[in-house]
């Protein structure tokens, strides 16, 4: 499928520093385990955002480390954006409004705590706004969302969530209710996000085990 949309795939990660990446896995795999854990998911992401078969940009927005040190570990080809201060929903919403004032038509944002995640998932997401979808989302197990897709910027849809709880995704839905937006769902996925997400990772993946 030839989308007629200028997308561009927001991605929220972080430097993997042990003791700072992946904290609510620590008491299972150790600061070093679980920092090598986010690194392997955080490329795995990537790699699969440079999938996607039709052309996008990548902005990888960032924290934890300086623009040089993200680029030195993933490479020249990603644009790089620092996350501002604020709450998630503030970060979120200013991710998409500068994804939107580049003159983007179609915007997703990830994160990087969800492994099945391929490219196919992403190019469906994609084609659904460029079909006419003016939301997407990516339903998680644990009650939050792993991809949300916009083709506006719709800073309001940030707004009154309890970020890190099984409310997300239903508070999300309420907003977008009120903002007569339509989702289109995505595959239900797994995140990784504690001890007891572990078994739900690929055998690609062997975290190093908390001695």
């Amino acid at each position: 499928m030839t989308l007629s949309t200028r997308a561009c795939v927001l991605v929220f990660a972080r430097y993997p520093t042990p003791g700072q990446a992946k904290t609510r896995l620590i008491p299972a795999l150790g600061p070093a385990g679980a920092a090598q854990l986010y690194q392997h998911l955080a490329e795995r992401v990537i790699t699969q955002a440079r999938a996607i078969p039709h052309p996008v940009d990548l902005a990888l927005w960032y924290s934890g480390a300086t623009a040089d040190a993200m680029q030195n570990w993933l490479g020249d080809d990603l644009i790089y954006c620092p996350q501002p201060e604020g709450d998630l929903g503030h970060r979120l919403a200013t991710a998409m409004d500068w994804a939107f004032a580049q003159g983007y038509t179609a915007a997703l944002v990830i994160g990087t705590d969800c492994p099945a995640l391929e490219a196919t998932i992403l190019h469906q997401a994609l084609a659904a706004l460029a079909a006419g979808s003016d939301l997407v989302l990516g339903p998680a197990q644990d009650g939050g969302y792993y991809l949300l897709g916009l083709t506006s910027p719709q800073p309001a849809l940030f707004e009154n969530i309890t970020w890190s709880t099984a409310a997300v995704l239903t508070q999300t839905l309420a907003q977008a209710k009120r903002l007569h937006l339509t989702p289109t769902y995505l595959p239900t996925l797994h995140d990784i996000d504690t001890p007891a997400d572990l078994v739900h990772l690929p055998p690609s993946c062997t975290p190093l085990r908390h001695a």
